[in-house]
């Protein structure tokens, strides 16, 4: 019906020509080919048709119901084809209609009586369902619960920790549970709470943690004295049991000489042992270490938590920081440290305890403090240390102490050594404080020795017994043949400043070796020291407190000469003393570079200076009485006998002299010597003085008869030892000069003057020329040579003539 309507509405296709029919068929066959081509769209098609030539559409509306007819003509062959085989299948469904009916009846019968039959299966089925469901969700609940019950759990026990303060085990658990647990149900809310929580937790463990090591640090710093106390304790009991096995095995060998000092018993074993005395008391005490005392839990602790947060580096640094400024702390010492034991023994303690404590720590720890870090605190500790040292025992007084204040140094030392610390330095400053004990040692024995001295009567002991004399022997070495021979009582030359003396030598070497002990030296070297010391108290302080003595105004002669005596025999006295010292140290005298004692010369010069001394008081006491000379340079003629002053003189001089028999023979020879030299000089200043304006020639007669009397006092030999008129010659320059005026020979002098055998010698022409002139008429109220010019004018010219001679030689002597 289309395809007409289709037709009629084209119109009616013109002819053409034959050759244009096989292409208008083969264009219009294309174009069917596209229609009835699903795939592509008809628009352009259909738009081809009419955009190609004019017409053309009514052509292709002939070509189309041209070719719908083929296709309908088609289309009626195929259902006359198939027309039999559909009416036979129509006659075969209408046969199975019935037989389709009946089963659809049984079906429909069938499904009613299942229906009926399945209705209560069906309940329970369902049912079932809801069972298998309900166990499906519990079985999924069980599940979620069975992962996260072990995070509960984890989180439970993580609380625990942190109540208990196990904050170590505590990190460990949040790392399980951020690393292994939380992952597997973090899809939870509380999962996520408690991942937010962590950390959180961390930062409070963190901050409990570096206050509990503060905490300790401040333990610490108050418990570094008890800790450096029972540090040091341990020591001392370990060197004292080595010292005693020490000597238990030299015992045998060696055992060294018993001393008797002032009632007391020294060996040289106790005097070592004296350091120790103080640390015997508790030796039955049980000893505490650092770890006993000192609670370190905190500082693992926190350094644990530190690594474990990954801020191990910062715990290090604030550790260190902090150990620093403690250390600064420590090592300032109190300002009046220096004048108790205790404070340097308190001082001692907390730098002690302080290194103990990082020891432990160095050695307990991996990396907390490093070797590094543990020496440059120490290194900064000793030069500290040295210096709080040298500064403070400069102000030490007491030997004693400074005695006290080594002992604790050399137990700081050991202490420190034992833990690895270098100590060296701290032995060379003790050399320091050894120079520093040494001077107050000499000071304290500077007053024991002027103590003596004044104590000292100055003259020789008596012994009335035979005890009395060992006790004096036994303190002094002493020994006199003849002496001993006496019966008692007896006197010994020395006076009782010498034993006393002797002893406190032996005091002062053993106050000096107690200092050298402990030392860590070798026996030459303590010999050397107490040498060294020895010889410093002998030339420096008993050399001076003996220039002191001698010196003293109320120092007389005796007392000078019991002086000499004493030194004389300390003098004898040095080589026991070596002896003493060998017999301590155990060091032979002919060892190579052994010092020798200066006591020799120490006593040798306070002898010649005590010599010096007795020479200047005899010439001041000679001085005395020449003062109290009272010439009458006006007299006439002589008295006739000596000037009293001079006899009193000469007395004095024969009893002093009587006291020099102790004396050595050429002391006694020089001090007679020089007083008669010193006495003429006085007799010949006393005629040229100056202000003595003239002298009679009775004057001179009595002057004479003085010097007589000195020149008798030489002769009768006060003192023996001298040959021939040795003594004599002391006067011989006013013998001489007096010989001249008194038998007026000054021709003799003149003719003979400037000749090795001239009669006069001694005599100066200027001396003679000053007498002479004073001799001369130069005063109208007191003119000795009136007579003279009266009876002799001869004699005036000739005294003219001489002081003109007189004058030449003096000019010439002078030119």
């Amino acid at each position: 019906m289309d395809s007409k309507r289709v037709h009629a509405a084209l119109p009616d296709p013109p002819y053409q020509r034959r050759d244009n029919n096989e292409e208008e068929e083969k264009v219009f066959g294309n174009i069917f080919a596209e229609l009835e081509s699903v795939d592509l769209p008809l628009g352009t098609t259909l738009r081809s048709i009419y955009d190609d030539q004019p017409n053309a559409h009514v052509r292709f509306m002939e070509k189309l119901d041209a070719r719908i007819r083929n296709h309908d003509r088609e289309i009626e062959k195929m259902c006359n084809f198939h027309h039999q085989g559909f009416v036979d299948a129509i006659t075969e469904l209408l046969k199975v209609r019935t037989d389709a009916e009946k089963l659809m009846g049984q079906v429909t019968d069938t499904n009613r009586r299942l229906q009926e039959a399945g209705r209560e299966v069906t309940a329970q089925t369902g049912e079932v369902i809801r069972c298998r469901i309900q166990q499906r969700n519990m079985a999924t609940t069980v599940e979620k619960l069975q992962l996260c019950i072990p995070v509960l759990e984890m989180y439970s026990k993580l609380k625990e920790q942190l109540e208990s303060k196990r904050y170590y085990a505590a990190l460990k658990t949040m790392e399980q549970l951020e690393k292994v647990f939380i992952p597997r149900v973090s899809q939870y809310r509380f999962c996520q709470i408690m991942a937010e929580n962590l950390p959180r937790l961390r930062e409070e463990i963190k901050e409990i943690s570096m206050s509990d090591l503060k905490d300790f640090l401040e333990s610490i710093r108050k418990h570094s004295d008890k800790v450096g106390e029972t540090a040091m304790r341990q020591a001392q009991q370990h060197r004292t049991f080595n010292s005693a096995v020490a000597k238990q095995a030299s015992a045998s060998h060696y055992t060294t000489p018993l001393y008797s000092l002032n009632g007391q018993t020294h060996t040289h074993n106790s005097l070592m042992m004296d350091d120790d005395a103080e640390y015997e008391d508790d030796g039955d005490e049980e000893i505490l270490t650092a770890q006993d005392l000192v609670d370190f839990s905190p500082v693992y602790r926190c350094l644990h938590i530190y690594a474990v947060l990954g801020d191990r580096e910062t715990f290090e640094n604030y550790y260190r920081k902090q150990r620093k400024k403690q250390a600064r702390l420590v090592l300032q010492p109190q300002a009046n440290m220096h004048e108790t034991v205790e404070g340097y023994r308190r001082y001692f303690n907390q730098i002690v305890g302080f290194f103990v404590v990082e020891d432990h720590i160095l050695h307990a720890t991996q990396g907390l403090v490093t070797k590094a870090f543990t020496d440059e605190l120490w290194n900064m500790a000793l030069a500290k240390i040295i210096a709080v040292l040298r500064t403070h025992s400069s102000y030490c007084e007491d030997p004693d102490l400074v005695l006290e204040l080594k002992n604790l140094i050399v137990i700081f030392a050991d202490t420190l050594q034992g833990f690895g610390f270098p100590v060296n330095r701290l032995f060379d400053l003790l050399f320091e404080v050894r120079d520093q004990y040494n001077e107050t040692l000499l000071k304290k024995w500077a007053l024991v020795f002027r103590e003596i001295f004044e104590l000292d009567n100055y003259s020789p002991i008596p012994v009335e017994t035979d005890d009395e004399y060992n006790l004096v022997v036994s303190r002094f070495p002493f020994h006199d043949a003849e002496i001993e021979k006496q019966d008692f009582p007896k006197k010994l030359p020395m006076s009782q400043s010498v034993p006393q003396i002797y002893m406190q030598v032996k005091e002062f070497i053993y106050a000096s070796l107690k200092f050298s002990e402990s030392l860590h030296r070798s026996s030459t070297e303590i010999d050397d020291m107490l040498r060294k010391s020895t010889n410093l108290l002998l030339t420096r302080t008993l050399s001076s407190c003996l220039q002191n003595l001698i010196k003293k105004p109320h120092i007389g002669l005796t007392e000078l000469v019991q002086i000499i005596i004493n030194t004389t025999h300390l003098e004898q006295a040095c080589r026991y003393l070596e002896e003493f010292i060998t017999n301590i140290t155990n060091v032979s005298p002919e060892t190579v570079h052994t010092t020798r004692l200066y006591g020799l010369s120490t006593f040798k010069d306070a002898r010649h200076a005590a010599e010096g001394e007795i020479y200047t008081k005899l010439n001041q006491k000679i001085d005395e009485f020449i003062q109290l000379a009272d010439y009458e340079w006006s007299m006439a003629e002589s008295d006739g006998r000596a000037s009293g002053y001079l006899m009193d003189l000469i007395n004095f001089l024969r009893s002093t002299f009587q006291v020099f028999t102790h004396l050595p023979g050429k002391v006694a020879q020089t001090a007679c010597m020089s007083a008669c030299k010193h006495l003429s000089t006085s007799l010949m200043e006393m005629l040229l003085d100056t202000e003595l304006k003239q002298i009679s020639m009775g004057a001179i007669q009595q002057f004479n008869l003085d010097v007589i009397q000195c020149e008798l006092f030489a002769s009768s030999e006060p003192v023996p030892g001298f040959q021939g008129d040795t003594l004599q010659l002391a006067f011989i320059d006013l013998r001489q000069l007096l010989d001249l005026f008194m038998v007026w020979d000054w021709s003799t002098y003149l003719a003979d003057y400037g000749q090795p055998t001239s009669k006069y010698l001694r005599v100066n022409p200027a001396t003679a020329l000053t007498l002479l002139e004073k001799m001369k008429d130069t005063s109208k109220k007191n003119n000795i040579f009136a007579q003279f010019r009266k009876n002799d004018r001869d004699k005036q010219k000739l005294i003219e003539t001489v002081l003109k001679q007189l004058r030449s030689l003096v000019n010439g002597m002078s030119s």
